[in-house]
């Protein structure tokens, strides 16, 4: 998770307006406006495929008014989708599972301990490639909020 705090001399109801429009024009996201002070946007899943591709980051965002009349503070946070992180996190714990019922049950099989380690060791190289996306996606919301709001 990354978080990104910045001020807008706008009012909230214009941010979350000028926000809804560029996202809409450029097509392909789903924008999401909670209540007047908050809102949600990620890439839309078109096809079941696409998960692996484009759905990896949400951004969600929290607008508050600061001491200035037409000033707002954003605050930012960007996450990785709850299903990436379950692919993860259920190969590492399948791999680890597979390893210690073996050696609970006492059995000496070479080919089932070679396969616990692939799934951990595939768990961990979905994990460094998926960071690595997030990373990049991360920058790439961060440059569309920064140009959409020219700061």
């Amino acid at each position: 998770m990354e978080y990104w705090n910045f001020k807008v001399k706008k009012r909230p109801d214009e941010i979350i307006e000028k926000l809804e429009t560029e996202l809409n024009s450029i097509g392909g996201f789903v924008f999401n406006k909670k209540n007047p002070t908050t809102f949600s946007f990620r890439k839309r899943v078109l096809y079941a495929w696409y998960m692996a591709f484009q759905n990896w980051t949400i951004v969600n965002g929290k607008l508050s008014n600061s001491n200035n009349e037409n000033a707002t503070n954003v605050k930012v946070s960007l996450n990785q989708h709850f299903l990436i992180r379950l692919i993860i996190y259920t190969h590492i714990i399948l791999g680890f599972g597979l390893i210690l019922g073996l050696l609970i049950a006492g059995k000496n099989e070479p080919s089932a301990y070679i396969l616990g380690g692939l799934i951990i060791a595939l768990g961990i190289v979905i994990w460094i490639a998926i960071n690595k996306k997030f990373k990049k996606d991360a920058e790439k919301y961060k440059g569309l909020i920064t140009e959409t709001f020219g700061i």
